[in-house]
């Protein structure tokens, strides 16, 4: 099938199943997608139909509908409120990922290696790797939804923002290790996480700042937007392109252009047409990303012990999240206050989408493939529709 087909299938899906949602179902909207999609997926292998092997497609359509929704999120984000968070934000999204892959990996390795799947312990830390970022798009919905205090939703959607970028980095550079690229050294993985994540914020730093003296000297807006999105798509292809972590400099864009630039740069005209405009992209996407992973099951090798091996991985998943939130609230806390169980909020609150699936889809074709995608997306299938429909009882808890 050629990208535009899929889209259309995707679009079409994603039209009728928020219909069904909305007219019959009524639960949050990404939740209900991805659920009635799952369904229907199910109800299609046992019918014996099955999907062709589009895996390379929806990766690169992934990819093009990240760079909008990360922007879209980011667009919202204050950044005086970013700035009260950053030394949790900034902790939680470097420390705790690198934490959880390695509290991930080795449990994994030894949980496949019992149950005589033979997953080498580098593929292992690579799940890890890909497990480990919390998806700011899959959390900032819903924690709408949820009705989370401002101070908890910031502290969550800013880690989410910053940690996809950080996995990356980390994914890419054991990736590397796993197909012979280079050698375990502490040198490179230094130079590359400098190269991706440092690059990162000095272009997005860098377009943002092109964009906002453009959006200053015009009062158009549908210039203006079209701006934004060359920004988002444009920016995200070209920091691909140059080996830079392209959604840490699409999020660091996104939060120039929507506080300075938004506040300076923009009329009432132009602000009120702009957020109109990604609220609707935003939305959108979210509907077709999560009937994407809805159907993403039909492509899938789900013998019983990789359906096994997924559903012992979650509490693994969920531990390590629960250590690598823990530790860095627990340093901070002798400076700073914390509700009493924000560790767990913060936890539960950890849902994973998008992009851990966007990064299982570009391992090699190896035989490692195929279990580490049925585990990933068993545990962002338990993310979205176990954490997602819960999480407003636990921040009302707390």
């Amino acid at each position: 099938m050629s990208i535009f087909n899929i889209l259309a299938v995707l679009v079409t899906l994603s039209a009728l199943f928020s219909y069904i949602n909305h007219r019959y179902i009524r639960l949050p909207t990404t939740i209900g997608l991805m659920l009635i999609a799952l369904v229907m997926s199910l109800v299609m292998i046992a019918a014996g139909k099955l999907m062709p092997d589009v895996r390379g497609e929806v990766q690169t359509l992934l990819h093009g509908m990240l760079s909008f929704l990360l922007f879209a999120g980011a667009l919202h984000i204050n950044l005086n409120d970013l700035a009260e968070q950053k030394w949790v934000i900034a902790l939680l999204s470097t420390g705790g990922v690198l934490l959880s892959t390695f509290i991930v990996g080795p449990l994994v390795w030894w949980l496949l290696a019992a149950l005589g799947i033979h997953v080498p312990l580098i593929y292992a830390l690579l799940f890890g790797a890909l497990i480990s970022p919390t998806d700011p798009i899959a959390v900032m919905g819903i924690l709408r939804q949820a009705n989370a205090p401002k101070s908890l939703e910031i502290k969550i959607a800013g880690e989410s923002l910053f940690n996809d970028g950080v996995g990356v980095v980390v994914f890419l550079a054991l990736l590397g290790v796993a197909t012979g690229e280079h050698h375990a050294e502490l040198s490179h993985v230094l130079w590359l996480f400098l190269r991706e994540a440092a690059g990162g914020v000095v272009f997005g730093l860098a377009i943002g700042a092109a964009a906002f003296w453009m959006l200053r000297s015009v009062d158009k807006y549908q210039v203006e937007i079209l701006i934004t999105l060359a920004v988002a798509a444009g920016g995200y292809a070209l920091a691909e392109k140059l080996h830079i972590s392209a959604p840490i400099a699409i999020v660091v864009a996104g939060l120039l252009i929507g506080n300075h630039g938004r506040r300076l740069a923009m009329s009432d005209t132009t602000r009120e047409h702009l957020d109109t405009f990604w609220e609707l992209v935003d939305e959108v996407l979210n509907a077709v990303l999560f009937v994407m992973i809805g159907l993403e099951v039909m492509v899938l090798t789900l013998s019983v012990s990789n359906l096994l091996a997924g559903v012992l991985v979650i509490p693994v998943v969920l531990a390590a999240r629960f250590v690598s939130v823990g530790l860095p609230v627990a340093l901070l806390r002798p400076f700073r206050d914390f509700s009493p169980r924000a560790v767990r909020v913060l936890t539960w609150g950890g849902l994973r989408g998008g992009i851990s699936v966007a990064l299982a889809l570009s391992l090699p074709e190896v035989p490692e493939r195929e279990p580490i995608l049925a585990i990933t997306y068993m545990v962002v299938v338990f993310s979205i529709l176990v954490q997602g429909l819960t999480i407003g009882r636990v921040v009302r808890g707390s």
